[in-house]
């Protein structure tokens, strides 16, 4: 696979992107009881990133992909969530402050 220095840039911002919402998502909601999960999460991306790593970066733009894939998967999901929960539940669930009606907290 050839590098692409576009590509590199391009999903270097989109691992900041995903990175940085989890993050975010993470410290605003630790009021209402984030979970080592909500860590694990940022935790597991950075550690995708750093695999891809493993391939020559001098050879490879695979972290670059790799990022634009993780940054097109929570799009995917944002997406389907709507879809499929609505806007409301969705909300709540990307990181809104309001809690569900029906007892979900």
């Amino acid at each position: 696979m050839s590098q692409s220095a576009a590509v590199i840039t391009i999903g270097a911002i989109c691992f900041g992107v995903v990175v940085g919402y989890i993050t975010y998502r993470t410290l605003a909601r630790a009021a209402a009881g984030a979970s080592i999960s909500d860590i694990a999460s940022v935790i597991a991306a950075v550690g995708g990133g750093a695999v891809t790593v493993l391939f020559d970066p001098q050879q490879s733009d695979a972290f670059g992909w790799y990022s634009i894939g993780l940054l097109a998967g929570m799009a995917l999901y944002l997406i389907l969530s709507l879809a499929i929960r609505g806007k409301k539940e969705t909300g709540y669930i990307m990181g809104g402050d309001d809690p569900l009606p029906g007892g979900r907290d």
